[in-house]
């Protein structure tokens, strides 16, 4: 198995879904306003998109659990189908929302099937390279959507930008129906064992959960803040609204161009080479933030904060195909998610409260602390529960012990066998 042999039935399905919803981001906003939302409102809705991925992650698990992987994906192309027509029909605010968070859930549903998928199939030397492969065609969807989206929209209304998504998807499941799978992984339990429930997963490992679960919440936060930070501190300089697009376009660029080195360190080296310089130069460059005074210095924090996320690209995922079950890996893999997702939701939350109560700053140099913490926090706790955080937690982990010597018979109770030829 090579990363090339992966191409039509992963990485191409993943890239195409993600264009068509990284083309809605932009538009989801200006939607609401559109059918008479206020500001408030319409931020709401574009809101929306990642509170649906958070109420879809542990479903999504028992989901990919149940029916299995490439089942699951279709499911969810199907019903992003029917959710992306009700956000182009919507008439109203309320509408909008409803058919946004269900759009937001059947992202979960996707891109979690194909991380169980790949955590089932792909060889352990491989697996750092193939999740952050993976998780760098959702940069790519993210990045080439809104042009695509921009394209299309040129003298056209608004809502044709969901007809554009439809499309995507539409061409997602012709992908998956037309590509097999390069393997058929079982997904049942050995001796046709009941399906495990997500609490029971969630109990058994409790303790991988409020240890590193709680390291996944921290990076989950720092790297969605990023996002609201450089246009809130571009603003914050009196930089055009062009300016502040084309400085995090080139964040973005930096952002992809980066995942497939990082698989590469992570499968030679061991995770924590990635993931700890990942977040110190994520969360440095954010709390350096606050130092920049115009657009050159604004512009080269926006680059390291760029590079920090890039190589970090797909180490969650590598984590949790570490860390997982394999006879509940979806379910486990679901709540894993969950942790992540709910950081990504609460970080910016801190930076919007610190800039309401007058002192962005504040706020930004609090999630730059917060990567060092995050940082620490995977130091200290991936080489307990991941064999392959270091060389070294590598080589251990594959150490044979020496065979013992069988213990001395007892000469009460041993009896000797004569052989042929022996003497009575």
């Amino acid at each position: 198995m090579t990363l090339r042999s992966l191409i039509p039935a992963v990485f191409l399905p993943t890239l195409i879904f993600e264009t068509g919803m990284g083309a809605l981001a932009p538009v989801l906003a200006l939607s609401g306003r559109a059918l008479g939302a206020s500001v408030g409102t319409a931020s709401l809705v574009l809101a929306l998109l990642g509170v649906g991925q958070i109420l879809g992650d542990v479903p999504a698990g028992a989901l990919a659990a149940r029916l299995g992987d490439r089942k699951a994906m279709l499911v969810a192309s199907g019903v992003a189908m029917v959710t992306l027509t009700g956000c182009a029909l919507a008439t109203r605010v309320w509408l909008l929302a409803l058919a946004v968070t269900a759009t937001g859930a059947t992202n979960a549903v996707f891109i979690l099937a194909r991380q169980s998928y790949l955590a089932e199939v792909v060889p352990t030397g491989l697996r750092a390279r193939a999740l952050s492969t993976l998780g760098g065609m959702s940069r790519v969807g993210a990045f080439v959507g809104p042009f695509i989206g921009a394209a299309v929209l040129t003298g056209r209304p608004l809502r044709d930008i969901y007809w554009l998504a439809l499309l995507f998807t539409v061409m997602t499941v012709v992908a998956l129906l037309v590509v097999p799978d390069i393997a058929d992984p079982a997904k049942a339990a050995p001796g046709g064992a009941a399906p495990v429930s997500v609490r029971t997963v969630v109990s058994r490992h409790r303790k991988v959960f409020l240890t590193l679960g709680l390291a996944v919440l921290l990076v989950g936060s720092v790297r969605a803040t990023r996002q609201t930070v450089l246009p809130l501190w571009a603003e914050h300089l009196g930089q055009s609204p062009s300016s502040t697009s084309v400085i995090f376009g080139i964040a973005g660029l930096v952002d992809t161009l980066t995942f497939y080195p990082s698989g590469k360190v992570m499968d030679r080296a061991g995770r924590l080479w990635i993931a700890v310089p990942s977040m110190l130069v994520l969360g440095l460059s954010q709390a350096a933030l606050p130092l920049t005074h115009g657009l050159a210095s604004l512009t080269v924090v926006a680059l390291l904060i760029g590079f920090g996320n890039g190589i970090g690209s797909g180490i969650l995922m590598t984590l949790g195909a570490d860390v997982a079950p394999p006879r509940t890996r979806s379910q486990f893999l679901g709540v894993w998610r969950l942790c992540a997702d709910s950081g990504s939701a609460g970080g910016p939350l801190v930076v919007s409260a610190a800039a309401a109560l007058g002192s962005l700053a504040t706020g930004i140099a609090v999630m730059g602390g917060m990567g060092v913490v995050a940082a620490a926090a995977l130091l200290r706790w991936v080489p307990r529960y991941s064999e392959f955080a270091t060389k070294g937690t590598r080589r251990t982990s594959t150490q044979v012990p020496a065979p013992q010597p069988p213990p001395p018979e007892d000469p009460g109770t041993s009896k000797a066998v004569p052989g042929p030829g022996a003497r009575d």
